[in-house]
C-alpha cells in the first residue's frame, strides 16, 4: 500500500511482479503471495491470470434492500455502467422457486439472465424468474437494448414492488457465475436471492444477483417478518428449460 501511494498509482495501474515486490520488500515469495491474497480479499488489488496485478477501483456502494430497479439500489451509480442480456427462456421452476412464487411446480416461468458491466468488466450476474400466469409477455428487444425489466413490468403488466424479501450469503461461485463474472477460482461472491411481491401480496419475481465480493460494499436494513424464503444454503433455485424454441409468448 505504501508503494501504491508513493508511486501515485491509480485504479487500473499495474503493480510490479511478485518477484519484484519480494525484492523491494526483502521478504520471501510466500510472504508476498500471502500479502497479495489479503489485499485481493480486501478489494485493494485485482489479479488477472496472464496479465498481472492491478490497483483496484473504488468499491461500488449497493443498497439491495431498496425497492426499485437495479440502478436505484446503487448509492452513486458509477459511470460506464451497462446491461447485457444473456438470454430469455421458458421453463419449469424448482420446488423452492415454485413455493416462493405460489405456483405449481409444473407451471411455466420466464427466466431472464443478464449481467451488468462497469467499463466493460462484469460486476453483477442476474437471474429473474417470472410466472407466465402473472407476466404473459416479455419484450426481448427492450431488454437487449439495456431497458429496465422493473420498468417494463410496471408499464406493461402493472406489476410494482410492494415488498421484497432477500437472503444474502458469501459463497464460492458456481461454474456459471464464475464464467459470467470472469472470476478466478479463488475469488468469492456475494449472492442475493430474493422475492418481490405487489402491494396486494402477489409474488411475481424470484431473483438471484451475484456480485464479486471485492467490487461491492453493501448497506442493508429490513423488517422483522419472513414470508417464504429460507436461508439460502443448498436450496435448488433453478429453472428446467422446456424443450423447443420460444417466441417470447406463452405456450
Amino acid at each position: 500500500m505504501d508503494l501504491i501511494e508513493s508511486r501515485g498509482l491509480q485504479p487500473g495501474d499495474p503493480l510490479p511482479s511478485a518477484r519484484e515486490l519480494a525484492a523491494l520488500a526483502g521478504v520471501s515469495m510466500i510472504s508476498i503471495r500471502r500479502a497479495l491474497d489479503e489485499l485481493e480479499r480486501a478489494g485493494q488489488i485485482r489479479r488477472h491470470q496472464g496479465l498481472g496485478t492491478f490497483v483496484a477501483r473504488e468499491r461500488i456502494m449497493s443498497e439491495p434492500g431498496r425497492i426499485g430497479e437495479f440502478i436505484a439500489t446503487l448509492g452513486q451509480p458509477p459511470p460506464g455502467l451497462t446491461t447485457e442480456l444473456l438470454g430469455i427462456t421458458v421453463g419449469t421452476p424448482s420446488a423452492a422457486v415454485a413455493r416462493a412464487l405460489a405456483i405449481e411446480i409444473g407451471e411455466p416461468v420466464w427466466e431472464v439472465e443478464r449481467r451488468r458491466l462497469h467499463d466493460g468488466d462484469p460486476v453483477v450476474h442476474e437471474r429473474a424468474v417470472l410466472p407466465l400466469s402473472v407476466v404473459p409477455s416479455i419484450d426481448e428487444n427492450r431488454l437487449r437494448e439495456g431497458g429496465s425489466l422493473y420498468r417494463f413490468l410496471a408499464e406493461r403488466h402493472g406489476l410494482v414492488d410492494g415488498a421484497e424479501e432477500q437472503v444474502l450469503e458469501v459463497a464460492s461461485p458456481t461454474a456459471a457465475e464464475r464464467e459470467a463474472l470472469e472470476l478466478s477460482g479463488r475469488q468469492r461472491i456475494v449472492r442475493i436471492r430474493g422475492l418481490t411481491v405487489t402491494p396486494a401480496g402477489v409474488p411475481f419475481d424470484c431473483f438471484q444477483q451475484s456480485y464479486p465480493a471485492h467490487e461491492f460494499v453493501f448497506r442493508l436494513s429490513g423488517g422483522s417478518q419472513r414470508r417464504v424464503l429460507l436461508p439460502a444454503g443448498e436450496q435448488d433455485w433453478t429453472v428446467e428449460p422446456l424443450v423447443g424454441p420460444s417466441d417470447r409468448e406463452p405456450p
